[in-house]
């Protein structure tokens, strides 16, 4: 028996693509034979990972197992049902296409395809992981019947111990700013402009000496950056900071220099940034949305409004109020600790140990 994991874009950074690679070196060190297959791969991985491969060179025996991770619009939604062995998916969550109409036709074709595709796929898997309940929930109301657990991602959480850009950290460090920090792709489901808009009434009703990072890249996304930028400009809001894509050294000083972490995202299947944050222990204001609470559960402060001005009081209260950063900061290394790298890699065992022996009783 084999266990090949299948998705269909290997790239640099994501949080898909990271998990992949950290499932993979979690088989191997169990002693399976794995290798993992992309329909599109990051040359730079191709270089570094010798078990990746193009999906044109898998060929699987029935006593194989494929470990396929849905997230987006392919043809290898398709495809995958075609291979005669035992399936598991592990469900990323597909963002609906209407965040991105007006913004990126692609984008909206893709998502759109995902979505359509997850009707074909609700008989085609003989087990289903997802990163969140709200996956696990979605997946029960098209119709998937296969035996369903929750398996947060697993997380590199060593990789953040690495050396922050020290250029970035002087820039900005002990200037008397207090800084607000997202990170995650400028995409509409993320709603910047509504941390935008958040920060424009914090600064001005609570503290003028306050600056905005938003952190990431808008690659694809370039008329909904345009749209955020005139947005700043019309708010004529100060210190607000788009990084657009930067080194991991650089990301890492942003997590550093942070003073609190403001979520306004409409659409998450997990949410590794809010983990990121509570790795680096910043205070996390998030809207109440998507798989955002589940991923949080107790840590960081979850709003039900997205009116700016009361996040901000919001915002002020935590930033403030010490002993409710006190207790907000416990909660959060408590449910970072049910996120380690261990515990979810034990987790995982689990479950595929009860995959596989399922399997072996039916035949």
């Amino acid at each position: 028996m084999r266990l090949f994991q299948v998705l269909t874009t290997i790239s640099f950074g994501d949080a898909v693509s990271n998990d992949t690679l950290a499932l993979h070196d979690t088989l191997a060190k169990q002693g399976y034979a794995t290798k993992v297959f992309a329909e599109n791969i990051d040359e730079r991985l191709q270089k570094k990972h010798k078990h990746i491969s193009p999906i044109k060179k898998l060929k699987v025996a029935r006593d194989d197992v494929i470990i396929y991770h849905m997230s987006t619009g392919t043809k290898l939604n398709y495809d995958i049902a075609e291979y005669k062995c035992k399936k598991i998916m592990i469900y990323h969550n597909v963002t609906p296409p209407e965040f991105f109409k007006g913004y990126s036709n692609i984008a909206y074709n893709l998502c759109d395809q995902g979505r359509q595709a997850l009707e074909f796929l609700k008989d085609k898997f003989d087990y289903v992981i997802g990163d969140s309940q709200y996956n696990i929930d979605e997946l029960k109301k098209i119709g998937f019947t296969a035996p369903m657990r929750v398996l947060p991602i697993l997380i590199p959480f060593d990789d953040y111990s690495k050396k922050p850009s020290s250029k970035i950290v002087f820039k900005y460090k002990d200037d008397g700013y207090t800084n607000i920090l997202f990170t995650g792709r400028i995409a509409p489901n993320k709603k910047q402009e509504d941390v935008i808009s958040a920060f424009y009434h914090y600064k001005k009703y609570y503290n003028p000496k306050s600056r905005l990072f938003l952190v990431g890249n808008s690659s694809g996304m370039e008329s909904y950056q345009k749209r955020l930028d005139d947005y700043v400009a019309a708010l004529g809001v100060e210190d607000v900071i788009f990084t657009g894509h930067i080194p991991f050294d650089q990301i890492l000083a942003y997590y550093t220099l942070a003073d609190l972490f403001l979520c306004m995202s409409n659409h998450e299947g997990f949410c590794v940034p809010v983990v990121e944050a509570m790795q680096f222990a910043i205070p996390v204001v998030a809207y109440n949305s998507s798989a955002v609470p589940d991923t949080l559960q107790g840590g960081g402060l979850v709003v039900d409004t997205d009116n700016p001005l009361e996040v901000a009081g919001v915002m002020n209260h935590l930033l403030t109020n010490a002993e409710l950063k006190d207790t907000i900061l416990k909660n959060q290394k408590a449910r970072l600790a049910s996120l380690g790298h261990e515990v979810v890699e034990a987790r995982f065992l689990d479950y595929l140990k009860e995959f596989l022996e399922n399997c072996y009783e039916k035949q």
